[in-house]
């Protein structure tokens, strides 16, 4: 499905958002030069009569993207995030994106309840309300169970949704191809491989068991933080398309003026909003990828209530060690550190050089220190970011993309409670921890013991390595020249030997 017919669904994009006035709308909002305005308005009046004509009672923007899909809405749920973006007022128009779409009949999700679960419904709940939430890919009923009465949240896919996104995926791979092809110098950003590390994320996101296994997951590394919390999953009561979680009271992360009226104090909700991510990300290397305003709830004690577990991401223990030194050293202003893990890690080609990337690193971060987050142009950040990473050869990095793009959505989060809010400031403290407890002589020690115990299963095999070491260093060669260190089968076995040797002193 990736051929050429998929440049109908290109067109289709652009001819919508000049019908439904988005173009303009949306060119004026981030600011864009006026002569690429009148070209985008030029080029798409003539085929403004191909587009959707989407909700006419919607602003035009999310009338645009609602109009045309699910893969458009999340990308509009992103900027909704973003009002130092795309501006307050769209910012604001964009939050319908999150959890007040319009939503499909009840009876056809308790069609779908039934079927999955194989069980009559009124059999399971005693309660089964409207649609309380309705988003992209799926939307929600408050319910009943059975016998004991607890409140659910039952999570419910929409009819064809796999279909639907398959269909926005293809166009964007024809997008992907259309940019590395006219633009060679984009394919270092590997569109084609950020695409396809979205459409995996997102065919597992529509897969509710996976979800909820995340949550299971999710909920056992975070059963221990203060002011934070995860809602059970009934797993009795989950399949492909149906999820269930415990019923999460709280007001809404969007309605500010509900959180203050309740006597929450939104600075700190703020503050701990950005902490936990980054706690969770650098300490369990597992973390809700999807935390915008309509995934989070404060509830009645100020807790953070976290939902929808389709989109985690995942890090491995090394590359936390990178992201929390370059986060430590943008803290510290230590810039060359930074160029340094930047070209340890091989983000930055081995054959540039440091102190140059290192100067163009200082010119990043030091703007952003000694004012406040509301003076600051994420956009202009953003695009002088690309420029700095153009000139030194960095290439996209897929492992990071949910991990950047969750950081953009999280301060944005952040910073609808808390305009003024720094992010570096509330940063310090989880990543100076994260960095006392892995990275240094404590750090050193742990992995010893680690890589001891992976020496020590081998350790009932150690004899017969050490012999078929020992025989094949004493067989006949073809070249006479003695070795001056023992053949790689031999250095093995001496080395799990030492390992296990380690391992019984430090137990």
């Amino acid at each position: 499905m990736r051929g050429p017919h998929n440049i109908w669904r290109v067109i289709r994009t652009g001819a919508t958002f000049e019908r439904t006035g988005a173009m303009r709308v949306a060119l004026e909002a981030l600011d864009a030069p006026r002569s690429l305005r009148i070209a985008a308005r030029v080029l798409g009046w003539p085929f403004a009569w191909l587009g959707l004509k989407g909700d006419t009672n919607l602003p035009p923007v999310t009338r645009a993207l609602t109009a045309l899909g699910p893969a458009y809405i999340k990308f509009g749920q992103i900027l909704s995030t973003r009002p130092d973006v795309v501006g307050g007022e769209l910012a604001t128009q964009l939050r319908v994106l999150q959890d007040k779409l319009p939503p499909f009949p009840t009876e056809r999700a308790k069609q779908v309840v039934a079927r999955e679960l194989e069980m009559p419904v009124a059999q399971m709940f005693s309660e089964f309300s409207e649609p309380v939430a309705a988003a992209s890919i799926a939307q929600v009923h408050r319910a009943r169970l059975v016998g004991t009465g607890q409140e659910v949240a039952v999570k419910v896919l929409r009819p064809n949704i796999e279909r639907a996104f398959r269909k926005d995926i293809d166009a964007f791979y024809l997008i992907a191809w259309l940019v590395e092809t006219l633009s060679p110098n984009s394919r270092r950003l590997r569109p084609n491989d950020v695409v396809a590390h979205f459409e995996g994320v997102v065919l597992r996101e529509l897969d509710l068991r996976i979800e909820a296994a995340a949550a299971g997951e999710f909920a056992a590394n975070t059963a221990r933080d203060e002011g934070f919390t995860v809602p059970p999953v009934e797993w009795f009561l989950c399949s492909r398309q149906v999820l269930t979680l415990g019923w999460a009271k709280g007001i809404p992360y969007g309605d500010t003026e509900a959180v203050i009226a309740a006597g929450h104090d939104r600075k700190a909700i703020a503050s701990r909003t950005l902490q936990m991510f980054l706690t969770h990300a650098l300490r369990d290397g597992f973390f809700h990828a999807d935390m915008h305003q309509g995934n989070l709830k404060v509830g009645p004690t100020g807790d953070i209530v976290a939902l929808d577990f389709g989109i985690m991401g995942r890090l491995d223990e090394y590359t936390r060690r990178v992201y929390a030194e370059i986060l430590m050293g943008f803290i510290r202003k230590d810039y060359r550190r930074v160029a340094e893990v930047h070209f340890e890690a091989g983000y930055v080609p081995s054959d540039r050089d440091i102190d140059e990337f290192a100067q163009a690193l200082r010119s990043v971060g030091e703007p952003i220190f000694g004012m406040d987050a509301s003076r600051i142009s994420m956009a202009r950040l953003l695009a002088y970011l690309f420029d700095v990473t153009e000139q030194f050869g960095m290439e996209t990095r897929t492992e990071l993309i949910l991990l950047q793009r969750t950081m953009v959505v999280v301060e944005g989060v952040a910073r609808s409670l808390d305009p003024n809010i720094n992010i570096w400031d509330v940063a310090r403290p989880v990543v100076e921890d994260y960095i006392t407890r892995n990275i240094g002589p404590k750090a050193l020690v742990s992995d010893l013991l680690k890589t001891a115990r992976v020496l020590s299963r081998f350790g009932p095999r150690l004899p017969q390595l050490a012999e078929a070491a020992l025989l094949a260093q004493n067989a006949p060669r073809p070249d006479p020249a003695p070795s001056r260190w023992p053949d790689r089968a031999l250095f093995a076995a001496i080395g799990l030997l030492a390992g296990a040797g380690l391992l019984a002193l430090l137990s």
